[in-house]
């Protein structure tokens, strides 16, 4: 069976790994948000032997996500769940890890806040949430390309779009999570990682 490929994951699962294999350094299991191709998901597994990575998606990516998945993961990956942000409560609990990427500028601003919701809930404490894609500082563009691309999104679907890190922030700080690193990435890019201590 032929797989799609993203190649926008194909070029940034390096750079990922080299971040989220630190801060999830202490974590077990981590559910990831929006799994897509699977890229990320084997990739992560494969090289994170401690982590139980659970994957999950919505629709149309779920036949061949499974599938994929199946063939091709190792043992520490479970098999996928499907998961819409916007339905509460999420079918998962009692993780001490979520990781998303190039989620959140598709998704309208109200399930972005369901988002956040449900991160909330899932997350035992400790606990690290990772989130990889485009933000812009203080209403502004890291980029002329991300300034263009957010044009893009917009036009497509009006209630999408590339966030603004402070909105964000606030969202995560009404859960509980504390912002702990914000990492530069390629391509005008960031990581954003945020944790619950307490």
């Amino acid at each position: 069976m032929e797989y799609s490929v993203s190649d926008a994951a194909e070029r940034n699962k390096a750079p990922i790994l080299q971040v989220i294999g630190a801060e999830f350094a202490q974590t077990r299991r981590v559910l990831e948000i929006g799994s897509g191709t699977g890229q990320h998901a084997l990739h992560f597994c494969a090289h994170l032997p401690h982590l139980t990575w659970e994957p999950s998606d919505t629709g149309d990516y779920l036949p061949s996500l499974r599938e994929r998945l199946r063939q091709e993961g190792g043992p520490n990956l479970r098999p996928v769940i499907e998961l819409d942000v916007r339905t509460q409560p999420w079918p998962v609990e009692g993780v001490d890890g979520v990781f998303s990427a190039n989620t959140l500028h598709i998704m309208s601003w109200s399930s972005v806040q369901d988002f956040f919701r449900g991160v909330g809930r899932v997350l035992s404490v400790p606990a690290v949430l990772c989130i990889y894609g485009p933000f812009r500082y203080g209403g502004r563009y890291t980029s002329e390309s991300n300034a263009t691309f957010d044009e893009y999104l917009r036009n497509r679907d009006p209630e999408s779009g590339i966030r603004d890190f402070e909105a964000l922030d606030n969202l995560a700080r009404q859960q509980g999570l504390q912002l702990a690193a914000d990492h530069a990435m390629p391509a005008n890019n960031q990581l954003l990682v945020w944790k619950r201590t307490a």
